[in-house]
């Protein structure tokens, strides 16, 4: 599968559980770490935890293996790293005060129209 449309297909996962303001940067020529992350917010911890849920089994069934997941139980933050793809799931007051796109700014937006 192509990485573009295991991109699309997990944008779809997160907008099924009504994701806000979803945005995809391309890191491949900033970092080693992964391509692309996709960051997203809900509105509470409930939402979010459905987010990742809807996200993993998306990617599991693309046939991405999950490297690894973090703060699944706080749900404050939830990171996804599907080595080439690294889903960040935030709550609304995380995803501002972490600014993930500010920190990773020298990536390239990549459009939701684009993929």
């Amino acid at each position: 599968m192509d990485i573009r449309d295991t991109l699309k297909k997990a944008v779809w996962a997160l907008e099924d559980k009504k994701a806000n303001n979803i945005k995809i940067l391309d890191i491949s020529e900033v970092s080693s770490m992964g391509d692309y992350f996709i960051i997203a917010d809900g509105a509470n911890k409930n939402q979010i935890q459905a987010m990742s849920d809807n996200v993993e089994e998306t990617m599991h069934n693309c046939g991405y293996t999950l490297k690894n997941r973090e703060g699944y139980s706080n749900g404050g933050w939830i990171l996804l790293d599907y080595y080439d793809i690294i889903i960040h799931i935030f709550a609304e007051e995380e995803r501002s005060f972490y600014d993930l796109e500010h920190v990773w700014r020298d990536g390239i937006s990549i459009s939701l129209k684009d993929l």
